[in-house]
């Protein structure tokens, strides 16, 4: 995502933000986590199974046989963690999971929580992941149903697959503001509390 990219979703929320008394921020995260550690267990638990054939077949010594063992740990931990960049060997909750908690982290590190009337936003979406989720502080979360966030995020995730993530992010930053606009209205005197500028990680 280039500047002009991140520049057009910083407009968006500043037009959706016209509509609403509330704030709108953007995260988008490359990865929520490197999942090395699935890549290292799973090596060094392959390795424990190589000394068993080498007693029971063979005369080898104690030493021998572990520095075999150590050999192959050191290969397995290699090759692993080459072929299982990005999470491959991770099962799909575990990445949601870690999605989510990045995200409820993002969303109070980022001040939505500080917003007057608690009327913060996060749009988040982490895309090694294939994950999005819309945060609502308290002034907004018992107002909005939660299928209607989810019919901001699949077309949003739709988007991103099909390599349109700028226009996919502009689109649901526009369908939130829309959102906000009906439960929240602008106010007379309301100020932007909140940087419109999108968030990499």
């Amino acid at each position: 995502m280039d500047a002009a990219d991140r520049d057009a979703i910083a407009e968006a929320v500043r037009r959706a933000e016209l509509q609403t008394a509330g704030e709108i921020v953007v995260v988008i995260d490359r990865a929520a986590s490197s999942y090395r550690n699935i890549p290292v267990m799973l090596a060094l638990t392959l390795a424990l199974v190589v000394p068993w054939p080498l007693l029971s077949l063979t005369v080898m010594s104690a030493q021998r046989i572990f520095l075999i063992q150590l050999l192959c740990a050191v290969g397995l931990l290699a090759s692993l963690l080459w072929y299982g960049r990005g999470g491959r060997f991770v099962p799909g909750f575990v990445k949601r999971g870690r999605a989510h908690d990045v995200a409820l982290r993002e969303f109070t590190a980022r001040g939505l929580t500080r917003t007057k009337g608690r009327t913060g936003v996060l749009l988040y979406i982490a895309l090694q992941e294939r994950y999005a989720e819309i945060l609502a502080d308290t002034g907004i979360d018992g107002l909005v149903e939660k299928d209607t966030w989810r019919g901001i995020i699949e077309p949003l995730l739709a988007a991103a697959r099909e390599d349109r993530l700028t226009e996919g992010l502009i689109a649901a930053v526009g369908s939130v503001g829309t959102v906000l606009g009906q439960h929240v209205p602008p106010v007379p005197g309301d100020t932007n509390e909140l940087s419109n500028k999108v968030i990499l990680l």
